[in-house]
C-alpha cells in the first residue's frame, strides 16, 4: 500500500464523528454522493440496492457526471473539509450552469456511517482511476491515510462518471426502496436536468420526481409562490421566493415527515419541515406541507445552513427576518385555507341540499339574516355534509326565501314578472309593474283597450250597479248580497291599487317616491293584493258587453 499515490489527511476522531453519527441512515448519506453526482453535472444516477436472501450486500451508485482525475482526486475529494466554493470559485456549472450543492467537503464521509468497504471507479479525460476507502484501516491510520489503488491513470475509452461501490454493510434488515425513494424525494427537488433512479432488489426501477415528494397526501388546495403573493409585508425577499404549498383533505401523519414547510437551497434541503410560528395550536397545522426555494442563502457571506443540512441559524439577522416574512405567508395561506374550506364545504351543501344558502340568507330581512347565518356557519363549521343537508332543508322551509309577506304566494303571474325588479331592490317598480300586469290580464280576458280607472269601472262595473245587467267580469254568481259586495270590492280595490300606488310612481320621479313614501314593505303589501285581485281572475266568468 505504500507506493498508493493517494493521500487523505484527517483527524480519525473527526471521521468518527461526522461519518458515524451524522449519516447512520441511508437517506441522508445517499443525499451527499448525489449532491456530489449533481455539482459534477451529471443527468443521471443510478443506485441499485444488492440482495441475498433478504440480507442487503452491496450498493451501487453510478453516474454520468465529469468524473475525477487523479490531481481532482487527491487535491479535492480525499481532503476532509474543504471548502469547495472558496478555493474553485461559485461559478455555475459548464454543462447546466448549476450552482454548487456541496459546500462543507464532509459528503464523502456519509459513506462511512453505511459501510465499512468501499471502491471508488471514476473516469476523466480518457484516464480511469479506482482506489479503496476502507474504515478500520482509516481508523487506525495516524493522520494520514493511503486509500488502497486499483488502477491509476488508466487509458479508457468509456465515458466520463464516477462509480461508487458499497460493501461490508452495517445494515442488516432488508431494503425498502420505495421508503428510500421517498426520503431523497423530500432532501432533493429534481428539475428536467437531474435524473435519480433507485433500483430495488428485484430489479424493479423507481424515478425520483418532485411529484413523489407529495404523492402519499391526498391534496385539497395548492398555493404556488410564483404566482400568488401571499404576504402584504414589503420586505427584500419579495419576488425571491419560489415554491408550492398545499394542504391535504385529512390531518397528515407527524411520522410522514410531510407536516409543515420544507426550505430547500439550490435544489437540496436545508431546513427540515417546520411552520415558522410561535403558536402552532391551531388545526391548520396538521394539514399544511410544501417547500419553499430560499437560493440567495447560499450567496450570504456567512455559513447559515448546519452541517447535516436539517436547520437554519436563526439567528443571523437575515435569517430572523427571512422567518417573519415565513410566518407571514404561513399566516396569509392559513386565513386563506379556511376561507377555501368553507367555500368548499358550502359547495358541497348545496349539491346535497339542492340550496344556495348565500343566496337564500341574502333575501332574508336583517335581523332573520342574523339569526339564520349564526346557525348556517355552525353547521358548515361542525356538521358534515350528511348532517347538514337535510338540516337546511328543513330551515328553508321554516324561513323561506323572500319570507317577509311570504313572497312565494304570491300569484306566479305577477311574481315571476316583477321579480327581477324586486330582487334588484327596485320596489317601486316592482309594485308598479304588477299593478299594469293585472291591468294587462284585465285587457287580455275582455278585449278593452282602456286602462288605469275607465278600464276597472268598464270591466267590473261601479257601486250603483244593481247587475240587472252582468259586468264584462264576473268573479262571482252574484246571486247573493255576499257574493255582489265582492263583486264590488274588487272594483273597489283595484282602483285603490291604481290610485294609491301605480299611478303617484307614474306621475312623479322615483327617487321623491321610493323609498321615502313607498319602502320594500308597502311594495310587499301592494303586491300581496294585486295577488289577491288576479288570483280572483282565475275563474272569472268573461261576459259578452252589452249592446
Amino acid at each position: 500500500m505504500n507506493d498508493s499515490p493517494f493521500e487523505m489527511r484527517f483527524d480519525p476522531r473527526t471521521v468518527k464523528h461526522l461519518g458515524l453519527r451524522m449519516y447512520a441512515t441511508l437517506p441522508p448519506a445517499l443525499a451527499e454522493i448525489l449532491s456530489n453526482s449533481y455539482d459534477a453535472d451529471a443527468s443521471k444516477v443510478r443506485v441499485e440496492l444488492k440482495e441475498v436472501d433478504g440480507e442487503p450486500i452491496e450498493i451501487h451508485i453510478t453516474d454520468n457526471g465529469e468524473g475525477l482525475n487523479l490531481d481532482s482526486i487527491n487535491d479535492k475529494f480525499l481532503v476532509i473539509g474543504r471548502n469547495r466554493r472558496e478555493e474553485d470559485g461559485d461559478e455555475a456549472s459548464p454543462k447546466y450552469g448549476r450552482k454548487r450543492v456541496g459546500k462543507k467537503g464532509l459528503g464523502k464521509l456519509a459513506l462511512f456511517g453505511l459501510a465499512k468497504t468501499i471502491t471508488i471507479e471514476t473516469r476523466n479525460a480518457e484516464k480511469r482511476n479506482v482506489f479503496v476507502l476502507d474504515w478500520d484501516d482509516l481508523t487506525q491510520s495516524e493522520g494520514v491515510y493511503r486509500p488502497k489503488a486499483l488502477v491509476v491513470d488508466e487509458p479508457t475509452s468509456e465515458a466520463n462518471g464516477t462509480s461508487i461501490v458499497l460493501t461490508n454493510l452495517k445494515r442488516k434488515s432488508s431494503f425498502d426502496a420505495a421508503g428510500l425513494a421517498d426520503n431523497l424525494a423530500r432532501i432533493f427537488i429534481v428539475d428536467e436536468t437531474f435524473e435519480i433512479n433507485i433500483v430495488d432488489p428485484q430489479g424493479k426501477e423507481i424515478i425520483i420526481d418532485n411529484e413523489r415528494r407529495y404523492s402519499t397526501l391526498n391534496v385539497e388546495f395548492e398555493w404556488d409562490l410564483d404566482s400568488t403573493p401571499l404576504s402584504d409585508i414589503e420586505s427584500e425577499f419579495s419576488g425571491e421566493l419560489s415554491g408550492r404549498i398545499l394542504t391535504a383533505l385529512t390531518p397528515i401523519a407527524p411520522a410522514s415527515g410531510l407536516r409543515g414547510i420544507t426550505l430547500f437551497s439550490r435544489g437540496k434541503l436545508v431546513n427540515a419541515p417546520e411552520f415558522f410560528s410561535a403558536s402552532t395550536s391551531s388545526h391548520f397545522y396538521q394539514y399544511v406541507s410544501g417547500w419553499i426555494s430560499v437560493d440567495f442563502i447560499d450567496d450570504l457571506e456567512e455559513d447559515v445552513i448546519s452541517t447535516n443540512r436539517k436547520s437554519l441559524d436563526w439567528d443571523h439577522p437575515v435569517m430572523a427576518e427571512l422567518r417573519i416574512y415565513l410566518a407571514d405567508i404561513v399566516s396569509h395561506v392559513n386565513t386563506d385555507w379556511r376561507k377555501k374550506r368553507k367555500e368548499k364545504k358550502d359547495d358541497e351543501i348545496e349539491q346535497a341540499s339542492g340550496v344556495d344558502t348565500q343566496t337564500w340568507m341574502d333575501t332574508l330581512p336583517p335581523d332573520v339574516r342574523d339569526s339564520t347565518e349564526k346557525i348556517i356557519d355552525s353547521l358548515t363549521k361542525d356538521e358534515s355534509v350528511e348532517t347538514a343537508a337535510p338540516i337546511i332543508q328543513e330551515l328553508v322551509k321554516l324561513v323561506p326565501q323572500y319570507p317577509l309577506l311570504h313572497w312565494r304566494h304570491l300569484h306566479p303571474k305577477v311574481r315571476d314578472r316583477v321579480y327581477s325588479y324586486y330582487t334588484n331592490q327596485q320596489y317601486g317598480e316592482a309594485a308598479s309593474q304588477g299593478v299594469q300586469i293585472y291591468c294587462e290580464i284585465i285587457r287580455d280576458l275582455t278585449g278593452m283597450v282602456e286602462d288605469g280607472n275607465p278600464l276597472v269601472n268598464k270591466a267590473f262595473g261601479s257601486s250603483s250597479n244593481n247587475y240587472a245587467t252582468r259586468p264584462p267580469l264576473q268573479i262571482t254568481d252574484l246571486s247573493t248580497e255576499s257574493e255582489r259586495n265582492i263583486q264590488e270590492g274588487q272594483s273597489h280595490m283595484s282602483r285603490g291599487v291604481i290610485t294609491g300606488f301605480r299611478n303617484p310612481i307614474s306621475h312623479a320621479p322615483i327617487d321623491s317616491t321610493v323609498p321615502s313614501v313607498f319602502t320594500e314593505l308597502d311594495c310587499l303589501n301592494v303586491l300581496s293584493l294585486v295577488s289577491y285581485l288576479v288570483t280572483r281572475l282565475d275563474d272569472a266568468v268573461v261576459n259578452s258587453p252589452s249592446p
